[in-house]
């Protein structure tokens, strides 16, 4: 089944096998795709995937993870991704494009580099957040978005999803998982807000229904629109499994065609113990209960476990990231 096509709404798929949006750290400073990301992102389809995601791209300058990380808010970045998206196609995958606003954990420096904060004398800025609450020790307390910038964030994926489909993308995903700032708000821990968008689960939600709605009204009505999520913050009284399922419900409603299940990534006291295959039940339950595809993602690397997680039913697709890092030509080797 690893190679069996699917279908979401008009757009067939080829297989299974999917790259996972990785951040490069190698786009201008405008956030603009160079040949480094034609080649990361073009050699992949070459090798067999079915879908090939762009990193998480900044719906606006302030919501890039690091100074040097793609974007999405502007016709010259769009431009960009036109050859790349032609390469991808013309050999049989499907580009795709995860939108993202990174919130409190924006204006890092690259991995390679300590990943610590920038500031504005380097390249960075402050960050925004639903309130304003650090990550962690030495990192900026960040500017509490107030009512109408919430509301303009969302304006921001919806602009980034109809320049999406312009740029030749035949498929967005709304990154709401890994601590950045859709997340923040789901979370009790990060959104003390009293607004709107702040207290019961209904309004910590409300940004992400808010926006995934935006995007689905914005995008190609005939082409399928995904929200990742982390199911489980691993710390007591936050985010978890049962409410991802709510809201996984909620975002159905909104027009989501499927969820791609995660976790972590919010809270630096996060207690997590990965194995092979340790999201995969998240995505189950999600599929399951919230009767919407998923995607399951972390740490599978191997053919006979991939098919697996499809045949059995827990999951409709995986994604791979570090894998296909490791072998851009993975599903060719696969199968």
């Amino acid at each position: 089944m690893l190679f069996d096509p699917i279908t979401l709404r008009d757009l067939e798929i080829p297989n299974r096998i999917w790259v996972s949006p990785m951040c490069q750290y190698s786009g201008t400073d405008d956030g603009i795709a160079t040949d480094w990301h034609m080649v990361h992102l073009g050699s992949r389809a070459v090798g067999g995937a079915g879908v090939v995601f762009v990193e998480a791209a900044g719906v606006v300058p302030e919501g890039r993870i690091s100074p040097w990380d793609l974007g999405i808010w502007s016709d010259e970045q769009a431009d960009a991704f036109k050859p790349i998206n032609r390469f991808i196609a013309e050999h049989g995958s499907v580009p795709a494009i995860q939108l993202a606003h990174a919130g409190r954990k924006a204006s890092t420096h690259q991995p390679w580099m300590g990943g610590k904060p920038v500031g504005p004398d380097d390249h960075g800025w402050q960050p925004v957040g639903p309130s304003p609450i650090a990550f962690n020790e030495g990192y900026p307390e960040p500017h509490e978005l107030t009512t109408d910038e919430v509301r303009a964030v969302v304006d921001a994926f919806a602009s980034a999803a109809e320049r999406s489909a312009r740029a030749g993308f035949e498929m967005v995903e709304v990154h709401a998982a890994h601590g950045y700032l859709v997340h923040q708000f789901l979370s009790p821990h990060t959104n003390l807000r009293t607004d709107e968008y702040g207290g019961s689960f209904e309004a910590r939600t409300k940004l992400a229904v808010d926006v995934a709605r935006a995007v689905r009204e914005s995008f190609s009505a005939t082409r399928p629109v995904l929200v990742r999520l982390s199911a489980s913050e691993y710390v007591d009284d936050g985010w978890d499994l049962d409410q991802s399922i709510a809201l996984a419900r909620l975002l159905k409603e909104a027009g989501v065609d499927m969820i791609d299940a995660s976790s972590g990534g919010n809270l630096p006291h996060q207690t997590v113990n990965p194995y092979p295959g340790y999201q995969v039940a998240f995505a189950r339950e999600i599929r399951a209960q919230a009767n919407i595809p998923t995607a399951a993602v972390g740490l599978i690397t191997d053919p006979v476990q991939a098919e697996s997680v499809v045949a059995s039913g827990d999951a409709d697709v995986v994604l791979m990231g570090r894998e296909f890092l490791r072998d851009p030509y993975w599903p060719l080797h696969a199968a």
